[in-house]
């Protein structure tokens, strides 16, 4: 049986496996945040020259990557890239996720929008039929955090400060547990429509392209067709 800890190994294996063939001398990638893709970006250090430089979601992720030897970019150097890599706290089977357990989501948001395609890391733990066990992250300015508490009650949710956190752009998180997601990118627009919301944790109007996911039986991939 192996260990989550095996898992996240494996499905780092396999993420790099898949995003080499698709890298050239000045190729950026981007990269997430979270304890899988530390694993990955030290998978990545030893293939530092096959692509240009990597943009980060996080500081964290800045100094590990730095750390590995691979240059890393400011987002608005950056006009397109080819690929995003991240992990999440939840997934389905349509590839719509729920990220920020480590706080990093508006920058993942960010990152990834700019990318033509993501690539979610995960191990079996994190496939869901639906999202809703783990609590959504709802990254808000610290002015707006009661008022915005106050809006997600009328939803049926229940906020709780992250205490003592603060993210890398000076706000806030609320985890907001008891949400139920008919339409998740439906509910997704009418979170961020919140004001004093600077980002939520669900990922469903742009949610993942190809989702790796590591089992006791091997890495599976979950892809949706290009439109």
């Amino acid at each position: 049986m192996l260990t989550q800890d095996e898992l996240k190994q494996q499905v780092a294996q396999a993420a790099l496996d898949y995003v080499l063939p698709l890298l050239w001398p000045d190729s950026i990638l981007g990269v997430g945040t979270g304890s899988t893709v530390d694993r990955f970006i030290d998978l990545l250090a030893a293939h530092r020259q096959a692509f240009r430089a990597a943009v980060s979601s996080s500081e964290r992720s800045t100094q590990r990557l730095r750390a590995a030897g691979i240059a890393v970019l400011d987002l608005n150097e950056v006009p397109s890239m080819a690929l995003y890599v991240d992990g999440a706290d939840e997934i389905d089977g349509q590839l719509n996720m729920i990220k920020g357990g480590g706080g990093a989501l508006t920058r993942e948001k960010i990152v990834a929008s700019v990318a033509d395609r993501f690539v979610c890391i995960v191990d079996e733990s994190k496939l869901v039929e639906q999202l809703g066990g783990f609590p959504l992250p709802i990254e808000v300015i610290p002015l707006a955090r009661e008022a915005v508490a106050r809006e997600v009650r009328q939803l049926g949710g229940q906020p709780r400060l992250r205490e003592g956190f603060t993210t890398d752009n000076g706000n806030q998180i609320l985890d907001v547990s008891g949400l139920r997601y008919g339409d998740p990118a439906a509910f997704e627009a009418m979170l961020n429509n919140i004001p004093g919301v600077v980002c939520c944790g669900l990922f469903a109007i742009s949610g993942a392209q190809v989702a790796l996911v590591a089992g006791q039986q091997g890495v599976s991939r979950l892809e949706l067709q290009d439109e």
